[in-house]
């Protein structure tokens, strides 16, 4: 049977380096990107680089049921899910706290239940989170994660607004909580799809040199500072973060399952582990 892999966000930066390396584990590849022009280019790059027999580009925008119905259906034309890389989302300067939530996190949910069907033994997807939860949230707040806990709930947003205030309008503090929904999440769906012998994690990739990466570094003076405080000393690379999915993704990851593994060249155990106390 055909293995079909799914790279969403595929159009450039960590998205685009994921399909570089699904490319060499699936028979098709999907490249998902709600930018026809960016998905065809990433089709033709990764087709010229990569040994999957088929690469297409797929339009769609992943807070669209009746789209991601259409990539379902693709999927299920082309074979069996095998593997899928989530990286589609956008970062605090892109948009407001609620299109932050609905892109990052509701989307998230949706593209998981459209392919859910599709699951079976062997399937394994790796969602894009951050290390924003890590380092912007202090303190767990129970109220906020049973919103961040059902986020196909059409009160998501007046929940986390209810459960942290006026804070969360900040698109900062949105994205955080937004991504920390993600890395539940993927325990979530792990727990569902693990009967069929599927498996899903997250990833949670700190300062990377991307477009979306640079534009959050120009607006926001401290990530420089986090750069320095790093202990590899530099900013990460998406082929760094891309070799960590694909390890996920493969077969030798067969009993790693509901956990979120930080790429983040140390930032974190600087900043909030025993290190920084000292």
């Amino acid at each position: 049977m055909t293995a079909v892999g799914i790279a969403t966000g595929a159009g450039r930066g960590m998205g685009l380096a994921c399909a570089r390396r699904l490319a060499d584990m699936v028979d098709a590849l999907l490249l998902v990107d709600r930018d026809e022009a960016s998905a065809t280019a990433a089709a033709n790059d990764v087709s010229a680089a990569g040994q999957a027999d088929l690469v297409e580009p797929f339009v769609v925008d992943i807070t669209d049921s009746g789209g991601l119905a259409r990539l379902a259906a693709r999927v299920s034309e082309l074979g069996t899910l095998r593997a899928v890389a989530h990286a589609a989302g956008i970062s605090p300067t892109m948009a407001d706290w609620r299109r932050i939530f609905t892109v990052d996190l509701v989307g998230t949910a949706m593209l998981a239940e459209a392919l859910r069907p599709l699951a079976t033994a062997g399937t394994a997807m790796v969602c894009f989170a951050s290390m924003a939860p890590l380092l912007g949230i202090s303190e767990p707040d129970p109220a906020a994660d049973a919103a961040l806990d059902a986020p196909l709930d059409e009160r998501l947003l007046d929940r986390m607004h209810e459960a942290v205030g006026p804070a969360i309008e900040d698109t900062g503090v949105a994205y955080g909580w937004a991504k920390r929904g993600v890395q539940r999440f993927a325990q979530q769906e792990a727990v569902r799809v693990g009967p069929v012998g599927a498996r899903v994690c997250s990833v949670s990739p700190g300062i990377i040199d991307t477009p979306q990466g640079q534009q959050e570094a120009a607006s926001h003076p401290f990530m420089e500072v986090l750069v320095q405080r790093t202990p590899l000393g530099r900013v990460g690379r998406p082929e760094e973060v891309a070799a960590v999915v694909a390890f996920l993704l493969s077969d030798e990851a067969s009993f790693l399952t509901g956990v979120d593994i930080l790429v983040d060249g140390g930032v974190c155990a600087a900043v909030r582990g025993p290190a920084s106390q000292q």
